[in-house]
């Protein structure tokens, strides 16, 4: 391997790590280990929801303020503030936070991860792919970020049962609390390390740029917020994002509805983070062969087709296998859709040099499921305990899942007769 093909190596590995240990202390936490952060931080579904949703609602600001500020700044400086300023928040998860301060965390969090690290991410993704490699370059990012996710959620897991008694069953309040402290403080570590990594892997200033570029104009602005193909992407990005935001409760749902105790719940939820790699990366290869929106509408199908399983009563009344292997079905659509869903920006035909304001649009529109669907899955969990209210939540899920079906067939369609005139 020449220095060059060294370089783009690091470079990958730098944005892979600081766009996924952003998230660790916001997400994967809670994701892995959500029975025993509702008991120990003294939460009901529905106030874990709407911490999730004060994050949200606060992002969908900082996504717009965010995307014109990748267009302007070296993405290295922006992304090293994020990391450093989310891992701050690990100092009040330590602390064990009232709910008051939790919503004020999640508040934060929403700047420091959205306003400061994402449109930076993917612009700097996009110009790592070039003109032919745009499948496999989002492919490999989320397919990374998915490999360091589930190999961090399995060491958290074994860590956590390694610190409770051998009956998990049997560990008390203050055990849980313990073990739980413990898992936060190697969590934190993740995003100070990627924080190096950056600093010194990314480039000084801004790369890829015309010598004597013009800054994006309102004109071009206008111009792309007039295209149908933009719209639908942020449509498509939503649908999908629905379905990640899902995956939170496959833990609970192998808790409350499969019979399983913490630690397997936790470890059947690290399962689904391992199909993450594998997805996004296989996605994004076949992507840039067989056609990156073609890809997108092949996993809108195989997710709508696992999520109905489980809003289904076939899923309770079968058994865990059964169970597991829907959870990887259904996950191999999700986690394949985020490899692909901005890799589709080409083929929209969005000018390069406004890719951060154009980020920042799609994604305002695309991860509006930050504000709502914490609040709806706590709603709909609570409301109906048990078996009935995972049902409910799924049958949504496919729905929405259906919907990004139809709106992947109307990007196609518009954007190839756009490429004929």
């Amino acid at each position: 391997m020449n220095s060059a093909s060294k370089h783009r190596a690091i470079t990958l590995l730098a944005l892979i790590a600081a766009g996924e240990a952003v998230f660790f202390l916001p997400f994967l936490l809670a994701r892995v280990f959500r029975p025993t952060v509702l008991e120990v931080f003294d939460l009901t579904n529905l106030q874990l929801g709407t911490a999730y949703g004060v994050y949200g609602a606060v992002a969908m600001a900082a996504y717009l303020f965010g995307g014109p500020l990748a267009d302007r700044f070296a993405p290295r400086n922006m992304i090293v503030l994020a990391l450093v300023t989310t891992t701050s928040g690990a100092l009040l998860l330590i602390k064990i936070p009232t709910l008051t301060e939790l919503l004020v965390l999640y508040a934060l969090w929403g700047v420091t991860t959205i306003a400061l690290l994402w449109a930076p991410l993917i612009r700097a993704t996009r110009e790592w792919g070039g003109d032919d490699a745009q499948g496999t370059a989002f492919g490999l990012l989320d397919g990374g970020r998915g490999l360091l996710s589930a190999a961090t959620a399995s060491v958290m897991v074994a860590v956590f049962a390694a610190l409770l008694p051998v009956d998990p069953d049997t560990a008390s309040l203050a055990e849980r609390t313990a073990a739980l402290r413990q898992v936060i403080l190697i969590l934190l570590c993740f995003p100070v390390a990627a924080a190096v990594l950056t600093w010194f892997a990314l480039p000084a200033g801004r790369h890829n740029e015309p010598e004597h570029k013009e800054p994006a104009s309102l004109r071009d602005m206008t111009h792309v917020l007039a295209m149908p193909t933009v719209w639908l992407q942020a449509l498509i990005i939503l649908c999908a994002y629905v379905g990640f935001r899902s995956i939170d409760d496959f833990a609970l749902y192998a808790n409350e509805v499969m019979g399983m105790n913490e630690v397997e719940s936790a470890q059947l939820g690290t399962v689904s983070l391992w199909v993450r790699p594998i997805a996004a990366i296989s996605a994004g290869l076949l992507a840039d062969r067989l056609g990156t929106v073609r890809m997108t509408l092949v996993c809108f199908i195989l997710f709508a087709a696992g999520t109905s399983v489980l809003a289904s009563n076939i899923m309770v009344q079968g058994t865990v296998l059964l169970y597991l292997l829907t959870v990887v079905a259904t996950s191999l659509g999700i986690f394949a859709l985020r490899g692909l869903y901005f890799a589709i920006m080409r083929e929209g035909r969005v000018p390069l040099h406004i890719t951060g304001s154009a980020v920042g649009f799609v994604s305002l529109i695309g991860y509006t499921p930050d504000v709502f669907m914490g609040p709806l899955m706590g709603w709909l969990l609570d409301r109906s305990h048990g078996a009935e209210g995972h049902q409910d939540l799924f049958a949504v899920v496919t729905t929405i899942a259906l919907l990004g079906s139809i709106a992947t067939v109307m990007f196609e369609r518009i954007s190839s007769r756009t490429a004929d005139e």
